[in-house]
């Protein structure tokens, strides 16, 4: 899977709910950082995906994806998927090895 297929895989399983094809793109030593919090390892990400996320009504718009030798940076908007409107907008880097998401980085406003 390339680059940009396996990082849209990671959106498209957030917003559909499939957390099993989430954990299957996601490094088993997967970390995400992020301003309000930081998840150490693909299981603690996977369950708060699951069962503590405040919204789980919503989708991601990408706006732009950027690709360098390993890395993908993203810019887009989370979106209400019952109103349609956009609640923030979110820029994720994502480090990438053997085919997995090892490594994300997510800022938002």
């Amino acid at each position: 899977m390339d680059a940009v297929a396996l990082v849209e895989r990671y959106y498209d399983a957030l917003d559909a709910h499939e957390y099993d094809a989430l954990e299957e793109v996601l490094d088993p030593e997967f970390v995400q950082r992020r301003p309000d919090r930081r998840f150490e390892n693909r299981e603690a990400f996977v369950e708060f995906m699951r069962d503590g996320r405040p919204n789980k009504r919503t989708r991601h718009d990408l706006e732009d994806v950027l690709v360098d030798d390993g890395s993908v940076a993203v810019r887009g908007r989370v979106v209400d998927d019952e109103t349609g409107s956009a609640l923030f907008e979110f820029a994720d880097f994502f480090e990438l090895e053997d085919e997995a998401i090892v490594r994300l980085e997510t800022y938002s406003r």
